[in-house]
């Protein structure tokens, strides 16, 4: 079996949402369950440390593989059919764009940037607290927001394959 350059994008776009989503939903139902039941400062000094751990090339490839493997599938599915399965990838592509990207860049980002200039050991027991209030609510409500969009974006992308696999399939049989 020969995978054409639109399959195989579509399924490398497949692998790193499903990667992405895989990391925001673990991070979703393990770190934040977890974070929530240390102290103040211990939570604080974790954060920085994790928001600046995960700008690595790993992290880089998935989150932004993503973005391009969607967008250049998107656009081959467009090309070359336009059919149910450009409409599940182009949602998919959306998805990512706006709800995992978008909300990420302009959500997230800023929060750890501004956690990361923090001087914590300059912070008293209620500046701590305070800090902590003001960053970890707003976080988590991103945080939710881009999982639900990576996980619909990965599943759309799943989609789209079984439709692009059925409607080769329905072609094949009709020649």
């Amino acid at each position: 079996m020969e995978l054409s350059i639109k399959s195989t994008t579509l399924l490398v776009a497949i692998l790193l949402t499903g990667l992405s989503a895989g990391l925001f939903y673990a991070w979703e139902v393990s770190v934040i369950p977890g974070t929530k039941r240390i102290p103040d400062r211990a939570y604080l000094e974790t954060m920085q440390s994790i928001n600046r751990a995960i700008l690595n090339p790993a992290f880089y490839i998935i989150f932004f593989g993503s973005l391009l493997f969607l967008i250049a599938s998107s656009y081959l599915q467009y090309k070359t059919q336009f059919n149910l399965a450009f409409g599940l990838v182009l949602a998919a592509t959306l998805s990512y764009v706006i709800g995992t990207f978008g909300v990420t860049l302009f959500g997230n980002v800023p929060l750890n940037e501004g956690l990361d200039v923090v001087n914590l050991n300059q912070l008293s027991k209620e500046a701590l607290t305070n800090t902590r209030l003001t960053y970890e609510g707003q976080w988590n409500r991103w945080h939710t927001i881009r999982t639900v969009f990576s996980v619909l974006a990965f599943l759309l992308c799943l989609l789209a394959a079984f439709m692009e696999s059925s409607s080769d399939k329905i072609t094949s049989l009709n020649l």
